[in-house]
This record gives C-alpha cells, structure tokens and sequence, in this order.
C-alpha cells in the first residue's frame, strides 16, 4: 500500500502569518494538569515533556544543588529500574520501586506509604487516575496479565475496581503500567520474536470498572483495512507489531489516540509474510473511547532490519508557509524523523518513495521502496565507506588497530547501499561478505522527542553505529537472539562471531588498567542531541552528547551510546537529559544547543528527567540513576553506596 491519507487544513486557524507571531496564534494542546504537577510518564498526553516553570532557567541552572535522594532497590548494581519515571500530583511523588509501590513527600523525599507487590516486578511508572464523583484518585500497575488497582490515598487495593482491585486481562502479556486518557486504560502486548504466537493487539479497559472496552487488531484481519497487506496468509497466527513500549500519547480534543508498532514476527526473515504488513512499524491513529480506525502511517514496508517505532509520536503545532498545522512528530530506530499533520496522517514537509536496494535470500519479499522523509534530513549517518574508520587520531592507535582488523576479516569492505541496506544470504564456505546497516541498535529508541509549544522545535537524542553481518540457514542449536528459540523460520542473522543479531561495527581495546574497552569503529560522534524547527522541517542544532572516559584527554568528548533515554525541555531555556553511558547529566540551551550545565553521577540516568511545583513553591527537577557507570562504591555494611536511586535538585532556598 502506498498512500497517505489527504484532508484539508482544519478551517479557522490562523494564515498568512509567520515565525513566532503565527507560533503564538496556535491553538493550544489541551492540558488537563496544573502546571507545577508531573502527572503521566511524559507529563501529558501530547508527550511533550514540556515544563512551564522557569525558576531553573538558563541564568539560575548553575546554582542547583541536590535537595533530597531516595534508593530505589539497595543491592543496586543492575539495570531493572531503568527507564523508571514518577509521577507528581499535588506534592507527591508515586513510583514503583521493583517490588512495590512507594508516595513520597515530593519537596523533601519522605515516604508517606508503601504498597507491596507480591509475584511481579512493578518498574518504569505509575499510572495515575484523578477520580471522579463517586471514586477517589488511583493508581494502576500490571503484573503482566492483570490491571491492579490502588488509592492513591493510602496505597491499599481499591476495591471497586475488578475484583478487589484486581482485573485480569486475557492475550498477551504486558508488564508495564497502561496508559490513561480520561477514563479509558490502554496497554500494549509483549510477543515473543518468533514466526508464531499470540497476538500483539492493542486492548483498553475501564478506569473505573476494570472492565474490557476494546481491542484493535495490529495485524489485520480478512476484511479488515491492510488485510490485503498480508499475501499468501502470512497474517496467520503471526505475532509481533506490537506497541511494546510503556506510554503512548493521544491528541484529547480529537480524542485521538496514537499507537507506535514494532516489527512482525519473525525479525530478519519474511518470506512467510509477503507484502507490506500492514500495521506493522505503523503510527496508527484510532479513537480513544472505540478503538475505531481514523489513519495510518507505515514507516517501514515489510521490515527485516527490526527497526521498531518504540518511541511514542510528540504532538506539535507547527506553522508551514504561515498556515498553522495541528502536527506530530514520529522518530523510531531507522534514524529517521516523519512530521505529520496529526489530524490526517498527511506529511507536513514530504515523504518519498525511495528505491532501496535488495537482497538475495530465497523466498525473501523484498519492498521495491522504503519511505524517506524529504525534510528533516536523515539524523544520523546512513552511507558509509571505508574513510569512515576510525583513526589513531580519533581515539588511539590500539582501538584503530582493532577496527581495522575487524574490517579486514570481512575482507577490507562492507556492502551499503545508503538508507535500508540489505543483508545478503551467507553459507558455510563463502567468503565473509557482510553488509553494514547504519544505524545500529536504533537511531532513536524508547526516549523519543520532546517539545517546545513556543517555538514548534523537536528535541531528540541519537545514536550513532554499524550493524554487521548476513543471513544464514537457521541453526536450529544457535542461539539467535532472546525469545527466538523455537522458531520455524528458515534463514536468520549471522556473523563472523556466530548466530544471532549481535555484530556492530565496534571493536576492543585495554586500557591503562587493563580492562576491556568496546567502542564504535566508525569516526566520532557516537551520540548527538538534536533540535528539528517542525516548522521548516531544518535542523536547527545539533551538539555531541557523551564523552568516552577511557580515552586520553583531547580525545573523551566523542559522544556516546545514548538510547536509553530520553529528553525534556522547560520554560526556562534548557534541555535535561542523562541517557548517556558516561553517567553524566546535562542541561543544553534549548535554543543554542550550547552545554550550559553538568553533573557527574554514580549511577547513568538512563530513563527521562522530570520537573515539578513543590508544595514550598520551589521547582524541583528530578531524575532516576539506575545504570552503573563504574566499580560499586560500598558502605558500612558491603552494600552499594551508589545504588539505584531518585535524585532530586533545587535551587537554593532564600
């Protein structure tokens, strides 16, 4: 299927104006939250993670000092809380801690209650209810196949909702909080990576009941709108194109909810899926209270690189030619940034049908084209050539050694072919002829973008790598990649290292302590933090974001792998984020991209910062360090010091 949905520009809005007068004269994203509250993963439901407070401004960033920390899991040392974010309603902070659920004081960290979780792991977030006329606020958490709900009063089961405040819900597993809008719960699916399995269908249930409203089928059914999509009854039992990630956004005066679906099952391989499959890497718009089908964009057409679209769509308004456009902006792991009139699918600045190059693997279907966005411009590097090596220069002599050895046992060349190269079939024997793919292990993931209402700019974080390899005759004893054993598929990912999706175009080295050090082999940055003006679809700045510390002084400020994260930007002028490997975390001017604030952490805050009104009328700024950075720091009793933790920052209090 080739078509975008065409409509005209929403009658009344303002044209002929342009820049920030016309900027001004858009109507405002519907918010239902007092500015100073953080009441939903990215705050609202645009998913702007825009903070209108501006205590912490460009001028005052540099006096911010830690107020208050609160640790999360006391063995530390892991990474299961991260992508963790609270929420903040009226002065307090709820999250969920790995085995419960915690309220704090959110201007002084004190625990207020705890709700214990018995046979699951409750991570990422809360999902907040405000209540109605008959029934106090909750908050809701999923043991993988049961909503549950809680008061967010005193943290005990409320009982009104399911059964004793328990609800089960029946298809595919999904760990994660739903997300809410107005009184409709939405949750996604986990599916394994496998050429059969259960559906990856969109189900929502009532807030206040618990009860099942509807499901919407990500893979078509005979009948269905992209059925046709599916030749040859690939559809069949297939799982996979599933919204997988924890929070979605939706447009609440249209009462438009946006579903961001990954690749079908199985990855690499599709010569059981013939055609496009649809809603595979699809936006899908539906609506919140039915689930009925409004539009849809794919971004991928039959996808073999599993490159999914984790990262919910930002709603922005944008002015294009001096006509106001109710907009969204839509980034996933091709590196690729599509922006969108929201209300129809149609793209605001273009999207072409490009011809891609093909592979030769038996029975494999092969899409002709691939949408490419004509503005903005691809974010990362997507051709490569041999020059593209790292130097001696770039990083030392020991870790371009080691590159240039990995390029020449694949015989001194890779095969690309630009944007949606192909991987080549490989049998025992051949040569080791191996493409590489850029990006590698996605351009954008789950962080996705946040933006600025006032200026229409996209903020978003990149990163940047080659992914190496073929395909080959499946071992069905090699181990392929988690999820995947059992798989009947005929042909996988492979390398020189073995089976699986596991090359990237990177290479070790020892440094001066004799620890093995992996880094990219392609020239630096490695990691970048981007502003995209959704006005113009132009890239307004881009700045390295990372250092590698193991380098030589002259050489650490290379970027660095960031897609464990994501950004938020404020009324005051700045950009929050942490992501990085490096454990450091950092404040860019939003308009500039200019470094204006730093600060070394024990623990790499690999999730998305968040700011909020204390009830002492302070801005606080808040952010969840789970990743490990170095050697564990012990206290009295042999436990981390450094452990997982909330980390909490304010200005001084005059």
């Amino acid at each position: 299927m080739r078509i975008f949905i065409k409509s005209l520009v929403t009658a009344g809005l303002v044209a002929g104006l342009s820049g920030a007068q016309a900027q001004e004269n858009l109507p405002a994203i519907a918010q239902e939250y007092t500015p100073g509250d953080w009441p939903l993963y990215a705050r609202d439901h645009s998913g702007q993670r825009y903070v209108p407070l501006d205590q912490i401004s460009r001028d005052t960033v540099n006096g911010l000092k830690r107020v208050w920390e609160f640790r999360l899991r006391p063995e530390g040392g892991g990474s299961i809380m991260a992508g963790t974010v609270p929420v903040v309603i009226d002065g307090r902070m709820y999250l969920p801690t790995g085995d419960a659920v915690v309220a704090l004081e959110a201007d002084t960290g004190r625990e207020i209650w705890r709700h214990q979780v018995e046979g699951a792991t409750v991570r990422r977030s809360v999902t907040y209810w405000p209540g109605d006329a008959t029934h106090e606020a909750r908050l809701f958490y999923s043991t993988g196949n049961a909503l549950v709900a809680i008061n967010a009063s005193n943290g005990q089961l409320a009982r009104g909702f399911g059964t004793d405040g328990v609800a089960p819900f029946e298809g595919a597993n999904y760990s994660y909080s739903p997300s809410i809008f107005r009184d409709t719960l939405v949750i996604g699916a986990l599916t394994p990576e496998l050429d059969k399995g259960p559906d990856g269908d969109t189900r929502a249930f009532d807030a206040v009941t618990g009860a099942f409203k509807w499901a919407f089928n990500t893979i078509p059914h005979p009948g269905e709108l992209g059925h046709e999509t599916w030749l040859d009854d690939g559809w069949k039992d297939r799982p996979g194109a599933n919204m997988w990630v924890w929070y979605t956004t939706a447009d609440i005066e249209t009462n438009t909810l946006y579903m961001t679906l990954g690749s079908p099952g199985q990855n690499y391989w599709g010569g059981d899926r013939p055609g496009d499959n649809l809603f595979a890497n699809s936006l899908v718009a539906v609506d919140i209270d039915s689930g009925e089908y409004k539009w849809h964009f794919q971004a991928i057409h039959h996808e073999l690189w599993d490159w999914d679209l984790p990262g919910p769509p930002v709603l922005v308004d944008v002015v294009k030619d001096g006509t106001p456009i109710r907009a969204l902006a839509l980034t996933g792991k091709n590196g690729l940034m599509y922006i969108l009139d929201r209300t129809t699918g149609e793209p605001v600045h273009g999207v072409r049908e490009q011809l891609v190059a093909r592979g030769d693997v038996p029975g494999e279907w092969y899409s002709p084209t691939q949408p490419m966005p004509v503005k903005p411009e691809p974010l990362q590097r997507m051709w490569w050539n041999p020059e593209d090596v790292v130097t001696a220069e770039d990083t030392n002599a020991e870790h371009a050694a080691a590159c240039r050895a990995l390029l020449d046992s694949y015989g001194g060349q890779f095969f690309n072919a630009g944007p949606f190269t192909p991987f080549f079939l490989h049998k025992d024997g051949d040569p080791p002829r191996a493409s590489i793919n850029m990006p590698h292990n996605g351009g954008s993931v789950w962080g996705g973008s946040a933006a600025d209402p006032t200026t229409g700019y996209v903020y978003v974080n990149i990163s940047e790598g080659g992914s190496i390899g073929w395909i080959e005759e499946r071992d069905p004893e090699g181990n392929y990649g988690n999820g995947t054993r059992g798989s009947t598929q005929p042909y996988d990912r492979g390398s020189l290292i073995g089976p699986g999706a596991y090359s990237g175009f990177n290479a070790s080295f020892k440094d001066a302590n004799g620890r093995d050090v992996r880094l990219p082999c392609i020239r630096p940055p490695w990691g970048r933090m981007i502003a995209v003006d959704a006005n113009t679809g132009e890239i307004a700045w881009a700045t390295p974001l990372g250092t590698t510390p193991q380098l030589a002084e002259g050489k650490r400020d290379t970027g660095a792998i960031n897609w464990i994260g994501g950004a938020t930007v404020t009324a005051g002028g700045l950009v929050f984020i942490g992501a990085t490997s490096d454990g450091i975390f950092r404040a860019f001017d939003s308009q500039t991209g200019d470094l204006v604030w730093s600060e070394q952490l024990d623990y790499a805050a690999q999730t998305i910062p968040m700011s909020y009104l204390g009830k002492d009328g302070r801005q606080y700024l808040a952010v969840v360090a789970t990743g490990a950075t170095g050697e564990p720091v012990l206290d009295e009793n042999g436990a981390p010091a450094n452990a997982e933790r909330v980390i909490v920052w304010a200005l001084p209090d005059d």
